[in-house]
């Protein structure tokens, strides 16, 4: 298995890239400092959201950085990614691990430290836990857990825990004071016109704080 670094993840959102190639900015993100990336795709084609995985994948090989996969297990599975994201409405998360196989990572949304001594009882790879702040990205949001909540959910479980939700350059320093094992950001970077550098510049304050 890759090397997991938690620590800045990236999450695609390629509406906010504005026509920007995908592979370019990941690349770009990467050379920044971005550690794991996952592939988000929710309006298109099973074939486009394969053939983008594969390409995306062939890409991150070369910098060994992690492909996960949003919530399709059967692109996952289809690409061989290095594992699977899911959230708590999604595929139940042992029929999940099931499929996908001991050895790749499953990765698992919680917003409440409820869910997350749930998922820690499933064998979750990691959390991903928020909204930490409000958030557009995701229409459906829960209300935000705010950093203390974040703090709490690292403090009691072993599972490593990655922020989500509204997280930049302005808060990233506060998300590191809860101890978490790193943050996954879609607009600010995604939304960013010089992507490698505003990942780099959340790696300083990461690294730094």
């Amino acid at each position: 298995m890759v090397n997991l670094d938690y620590s800045l993840y990236l999450v695609t959102d390629r509406e906010l890239l504005q026509g920007r190639d995908l592979l370019t900015e990941v690349r770009k993100a990467i050379k920044g400092g971005v550690s794991m990336v996952q592939l988000r795709e929710k309006s298109i084609s099973s074939l486009d959201f394969y053939n983008l995985a594969v390409a995306l994948k062939e890409e991150l090989n070369h910098y060994q950085v992690p492909l996960i996969i949003n919530d399709r297990l059967d692109i996952a599975l289809a690409v061989d990614a290095d594992g699977l994201h899911i959230g708590q409405d999604d595929l139940p998360f042992s029929v999940a691990r099931r499929l996908l196989g001991p050895d790749k990572i499953l990765g698992l949304s919680v917003t409440n430290l409820e869910e997350a001594i749930e998922g820690e009882k499933l064998g979750a790879t990691y959390f991903g836990a928020g909204p930490a702040f409000y958030t557009a990205t995701k229409a459906d949001a829960a209300a935000p857990m705010g950093c203390q909540v974040l703090k709490v959910i690292k403090e009691t479980m072993t599972t490593p825990v990655v922020a989500i939700g509204g997280i930049n350059m302005d808060n990233i320093e506060q998300v590191k004071e809860t101890g978490v094992e790193g943050v996954a950001v879609v607009s600010a970077l995604m939304g960013k016109e010089d992507i490698e550098m505003a990942a780099r510049r959340m790696r300083n304050i990461w690294e730094k704080s």
